[in-house]
């Protein structure tokens, strides 16, 4: 039996997954000040992105707005009915 790889081909050990409100106008900073590629983007039917990927040197980072209605918060929202 062939053993399958954990790590999918191109990744590292960890890949971060960033949240936060306005996730395009971050990647657009990301862009400038990193040099990142934006190999991914896939939007929602109301234009919040539901997933995307920037790769900053050999590194992939993935990247969503924040939905509250499927529990993805980010930084910014102090209220997460999910903690004790």
């Amino acid at each position: 039996m062939s053993k399958t790889n954990p790590i999918p081909e191109g990744m590292h050990t960890v890949t971060p997954h960033l949240i936060c409100a306005g996730m395009a106008d971050a990647i657009k900073f990301y862009k400038s000040a990193f040099d990142a590629v934006e190999p991914i983007r896939l939007q929602g039917p109301q234009g919040k992105l539901i997933h995307a990927c920037i790769r900053i040197g050999d590194s992939a980072v993935m990247l969503a707005d924040e939905c509250p209605d499927w529990g993805s918060f980010g930084p910014k929202i102090k209220y997460y009915p999910h903690s004790g």
